[in-house]
């Protein structure tokens, strides 16, 4: 049997999604740990992108199967009385068996925040950019359209190795202002390492004055991570959404 299931977690104390072999702190590991002590079964939870060490997750979407059926709601809640704190299952329901989250994905939505005040709240430190300087928002929303549609976003891939293609669509970009706090929207049908950071990044330093909004076509231009901005650190991310 398939399970589909919607997930939130703070992804502060772990080394991200993925499942790796020299830690046990990651969201992978804690859900794959916790079925087989509920089920007795060994199984692998599917999640729909590996979201980074310190990056948050409102909406994350994972799948994996059971070979004998367990009441969706009960395995629910059974989940949720013994998962760590910061990790949270929002929705858990039987799917096809064809469903795959990662691979039966169409768009993904992330939002990075950024604390712009002068006094950043200490309550939100570890889910915000504290960022003091000024930012010209016209500026970043002109540098960001450059990156709408279907381009090589290579010069945003941390991977210097990537041996897949480096061509994804970017569907919108969103940044909206509430009192002392930017919020940019990303939504596209894929990401590449790091590569949200890497274009906050650099809409940060387009923003601050330091590069011209036309770094942004040129950095894309040139296929080459050099020509892009900073990456973003990771506590400011979280993955919103994903739709199928």
């Amino acid at each position: 049997m398939n399970y589909k299931m919607i997930l939130e977690y703070d992804g502060t104390s772990y080394n991200g999604w993925q499942k790796q072999g020299n830690t046990e702190r990651t969201i992978q590991g804690k859900l794959e740990e916790l079925l087989k002590k509920l089920t007795g079964e060994d199984t692998e939870v599917a999640g729909s992108g590996r979201t980074d060490a310190g990056v948050h997750a409102l909406g994350q979407v994972a799948n994996f199967r059971l070979k004998e059926y367990r009441e969706p709601e009960e395995l629910l809640e059974e989940m949720n009385r013994y998962l760590p704190q910061d990790i949270r299952v929002l929705e858990l329901k039987t799917a096809s068996e064809r469903f795959h989250s990662r691979l039966n994905a169409l768009r993904k939505t992330y939002v990075y925040r950024i604390d712009r005040g002068d006094k950043p709240s200490v309550f939100y430190r570890k889910y915000r950019l504290a960022y003091g300087g000024p930012l010209d928002v016209e500026r970043m929303k002109e540098a960001a359209d450059c990156l709408l549609g279907t381009h090589d976003f290579k010069s945003f891939c941390a991977n210097k190795r990537m041996r897949k293609s480096t061509v994804r669509c970017i569907h919108e970009i969103r940044i909206e202002e509430q009192q002392e706090v930017l919020s940019i929207y990303i939504t596209g049908n894929g990401f590449l390492h790091h590569m949200v950071r890497i274009i906050v990044g650099t809409l940060l330093e387009v923003g601050s004055g330091e590069k011209p909004a036309a770094c942004v076509q040129e950095a894309l231009d040139q296929c080459d991570r050099a020509a892009a901005g900073q990456t973003a650190p990771p506590h400011g991310l979280f993955l919103l959404k994903v739709e199928y």
